[in-house]
This record gives C-alpha cells, sequence and structure tokens, in this order.
C-alpha cells in the first residue's frame, strides 16, 4: 500500500496524483491539534480549513480513490501529524510513504525529519501549484544585489505572456500602480461581497469548540465569505470578473467606515489551499478584460494581475531564500508588547477600531488595512515583530506562514532590514486621510500633533523617525523625511515624544 499524504493547503484537485484512481494508494487526510495550537486561529479560518479538507476528502471518493480521513474528534486521533501517520502505516501494512513539499518551514522540516526515521521508502513531490519552484527566485536574484518585485514581476509576465503584446507590455508600460491610490467616495455602488453557503459550518465551529481548541473572532454563518470547494472558488473568481473587476484596480488602497470589502476579490483563501490555480486565475482574469474592453480599463486587470503573479510568487520566494533565520529578523530592535486591542478592537482610534473589528468579523481585510492600518501602528508603537507575527499569522484566515512572515515581518514590520522594502512602510494621519473615511469620524484630530485629542498616529510617527534614524540615515527613500524631522523644533519633538512613550505604555489613555 502506497500511502500519500494531502496537507490541508494541499486541495489541489488538478493534481497528478489524481489522474488515475488506484486501489493500491491510499489517500491520507487529517485534522489535528498540532495545526489548530501552534498559534491562536480565528475560529472561522479553522472551520474554512475543515470545511474544505472535508469537502475535497468527499471530491476524492467521489472520483473514485480511497481515503483515510481523521476527523478532529476521532477517538483514534493523537493530534500529531507523524503520530497519526505510524498508526496508519501499521495499520495498512504501508510500504511506501509520499507526499507533497510542505509550503511552512515548520511542516517541511517535520516530514524530512520523520522521513530519516521510518523503514519504508518515501518520496516528495512538488505541489503542482504555483508557477514558480521554490528555488526559481533565488536563481533569479543571484546576482542582483537587492530583491525588486518589479523585476521579477515583469519577467513572470514575460514567461508567461501575460498581458503582452509583441513582447511588449499592454498599454505600453508594466505598472499602473499610480491608478490605484484612489479614495472611494460613496460610489460607484459596491456589489454585495460573494457568500458560498455549506450545511456544515456550524457542525465544525461545535467540534471545534467541544474538543477544547482556543480561538479568536466570531463567527456567523450567514457572512462567512470563503469558498470551500473548487466549484465555489470558481464562481467566487468569476462573481469577481463580473462584478468588481471594473472598479478594482481604482480602489484597490482605499479604506472606509462602512464596507468591509469594497472591490477585492476575497479569493485568497481559495488560492492559498490549492482549491484553484494562479496562473488559471490571472488568465481567466485577463480573459475576462478582453472580451469586455469597451467597458473594463487595462490599469483594474493589471493592478489584480500584479498582486498575484508578482507579489504572491515573490513572497514565496523570499521565504524560501531566506527561512530559517528570517523568522528570527527584528533589526530595529523592537520589543514592546502588542496593545490589547489587537484582540478585541476596543479603541477610540477609528481606523484601527475598524479594521481590526472587520477583522475579528470576517477572519479578513484587505492589504491596505494590514498594512497601513493594524501594521502601521505595530511598527510606529515599535512593537515585537514576534508578537505581530502571532496576530496575522491567527486572525486571517488566508495566512500560512509562507505568505504571512514575508509580508508581516518584511512589508509591514521592516525587521528584515529591507530585504523586501526599501523602506518601512509608516505614515502619520495624513495618509490615512486620504485613502480612507476613518479619520472623518474619528474622536482624534487627524491634524494635531499635540494634545490630548491629538491623533496618536502623528506623535508617534515622528517618535519612530527619532528613535530610529541611525537605521535609515544611508536610505535614500527616506532622507526627505528624515530633513523634516530636523526641522521640527526641539521643544515639540520632545513633547510628541513624551506623548508618543505615553500612547505606547497605554494607548487610548489620553
Amino acid at each position: 500500500m502506497i500511502v500519500r499524504l494531502i496537507l490541508g493547503d494541499q486541495l489541489n484537485e488538478q493534481h497528478s496524483w489524481l489522474e488515475t484512481a488506484d486501489y493500491k494508494v491510499l489517500f491520507v487526510m487529517m485534522e489535528i491539534k498540532q495545526e489548530t495550537d501552534y498559534v491562536t486561529h480565528h475560529i472561522q479560518k479553522v472551520v474554512a480549513f475543515f470545511a474544505a479538507m472535508r469537502n475535497f476528502n468527499k471530491r476524492l471518493i467521489d472520483l473514485g480513490h480511497r481515503t483515510h480521513y481523521i476527523k478532529l474528534d476521532d477517538t483514534n486521533n493523537k493530534q500529531s501529524l507523524t503520530d497519526n501517520l505510524k498508526s496508519i502505516f501499521k495499520e495498512y501494512k504501508a510500504t511506501k510513504f509520499e507526499y507533497q513539499f510542505p509550503d511552512e518551514y515548520r511542516l517541511d522540516q517535520q516530514l524530512l525529519e520523520f522521513c530519516k526515521h521510518i523503514e519504508i521508502e518515501s518520496k516528495v513531490i512538488d505541489s503542482e501549484h504555483f508557477m514558480t519552484s521554490r528555488t526559481d527566485f533565488t536563481d533569479f536574484f543571484k546576482e542582483k544585489k537587492q530583491l525588486i518585485m518589479e523585476f521579477f514581476y515583469r519577467n513572470m509576465r514575460k514567461q508567461f505572456n501575460l498581458l503582452l503584446e509583441g513582447g511588449q507590455p499592454l498599454g505600453g508600460q508594466w505598472n499602473f500602480d499610480k491608478n490605484n491610490r484612489n479614495k472611494w467616495k460613496g460610489s460607484p455602488a459596491i456589489p454585495k461581497p460573494y457568500t458560498p453557503k455549506s450545511d456544515q459550518l456550524l457542525e465544525l465551529k461545535k467540534t471545534i469548540k467541544t474538543e477544547g481548541v482556543k480561538t479568536l473572532g466570531s463567527f456567523n454563518e450567514n457572512h462567512f465569505l470563503f469558498a470551500t470547494t473548487r466549484e465555489e472558488a470558481i464562481e467566487q473568481l468569476n462573481y469577481f470578473c463580473t462584478h468588481l473587476l471594473v472598479h478594482f484596480g481604482t480602489y484597490q488602497d482605499a479604506m472606509d467606515t462602512e464596507e468591509e470589502n469594497l472591490f477585492h476579490s476575497r479569493i485568497s483563501f481559495s488560492l492559498n489551499v490549492k482549491l484553484i490555480n494562479p496562473l488559471e486565475v490571472v488568465q481567466t482574469v485577463i480573459e475576462y478584460y478582453h472580451q469586455n474592453q469597451d467597458f473594463i480599463e487595462l490599469s483594474q486587470v493589471e493592478g489584480f494581475v500584479r498582486q498575484i503573479i508578482g507579489w504572491r510568487e515573490y513572497i514565496r520566494g523570499v521565504y524560501w531564500k531566506e527561512m530559517p533565520n528570517y523568522k528570527t529578523l527584528n533589526v530595529l530592535n523592537n520589543k514592546n508588547p502588542l496593545p490589547e486591542f489587537y484582540w478585541t478592537g476596543k479603541t477610540k482610534m477609528n481606523c484601527l477600531s475598524n479594521s481590526i473589528t472587520n477583522s475579528l468579523d470576517h477572519a479578513y481585510a484587505h492589504h491596505i488595512q494590514r498594512l497601513m492600518i493594524t501594521g502601521n501602528f505595530s511598527l510606529l508603537a515599535q512593537v515585537d515583530p514576534n508578537e505581530v507575527d502571532a496576530w496575522y499569522l491567527g486572525i486571517y484566515a488566508d495566512a500560512i506562514e509562507w505568505v504571512q512572515l514575508p509580508n508581516t515581518r518584511g512589508m509591514s514590520q521592516w525587521a528584515d532590514g529591507g530585504i523586501v522594502a526599501t523602506k518601512p512602510y509608516v505614515s502619520a494621519a495624513a495618509y490615512i486621510n486620504k485613502m480612507s473615511t476613518y479619520c472623518s469620524t474619528c474622536s482624534y484630530d487627524k491634524k494635531k500633533r499635540l494634545g490630548e485629542d491629538a491623533c496618536p498616529f502623528n506623535s508617534l510617527y515622528w517618535n519612530f523617525l527619532d528613535e530610529k534614524k541611525q537605521y535609515f540615515a544611508k536610505n535614500n527613500r527616506m532622507s526627505m523625511m528624515l530633513r523634516l524631522l530636523e526641522k521640527i523644533p526641539i521643544e515639540e519633538l520632545v513633547e510628541m515624544k513624551e506623548r508618543a512613550y505615553k500612547i505606547i505604555k497605554n494607548p487610548d489613555a489620553f
């Protein structure tokens, strides 16, 4: 008997393993506390993973494959990946063990070590999902001093012939990012989000609670955003093309107090558990654009394609190039604790209250909420990146370490010293006001630096630049802000720093 392991984020129905059913092959999947408990996850994240796994197992059976599925509450579940595998090997008299490359370093090492000590033959193969291999990224940047995403993105466009005409970029330019920075002011109307339905969500929620799995966040099955079958994932992608793509690029960085999803696709969970693959996603979107060029602009499409084939594949490349050391990086030596309101959403800062509450309610927030609201504040407050990592990894349904870690520790917290981002993504209130409606109804004054009603982001911003200026002295992209810092009267800077210290110690106290 050949035992083939399928992890919870390897639900790839198009994998070559599944081309032919063979009774001598046993597919194994398992719900285990090893994976639910290594960090505190959002309840919707755990439910989404288990629902998708159970649906995939059913699909395998329908296709004629033989499976062994271990549920969380099965009495023989040892709650450990390797302990369960040992029992399965014994039960089925396994002669060979096969698995797909895990996308998380922790699991990769666990299985490598496990295979050293088993008596049967083992084999590992590709997950057949990503457009690049683990090593393509490292090879591409071998001769380059910096890991510039734009160079990688253009190469991907050329390699897969996407949005090209005669070998050149469609529209005469590679990147329309400048067209993607608009504030949404109440129109055009935002369609309701695609919400897949499932009759097993409440049952899974009950099981997770009964089995004592600690989770965070809330759960409402009527607002569950995550596709848990390939069919639903394709429907969600098509819904994006039909209803949201037309305005996606224009407002992809916008934030609003009354709108949680705006024009985002919300397919990241489906992508990251491999119900759909990145190439089919961008090809679907590009094909829809070509069929509807009379009302969809190229900038809407390019912004989306860049996120998928540029940023997503780039981030994975960084992860496998830099691990395991990457997880320990803390270049700015930030050590402060994560504020309690990250777990409750209870803060007078309207931008943080909205973004965190949305995250707690839906296990989702779009990239600018993550980067320029929650990530921005935690960096300005000089929070320990380990605590920031744990929060991001737990709260978002699409968060798997390969994508979460470089985005958080690198892009968001600059703890990697510039491997991912050439400058720290920090801002005072002005940027938040420019891109959102949060400031208009906030109890703090976005324009004030000092005083009890002054926006905390303002004093935190200048304090951060002052405290970390030695790290940015040779960074050309930070030179303008450091010159502005030098022009602040010393008395005012001292007052701002005192206020910043008080905010860090006790946010919302003033």
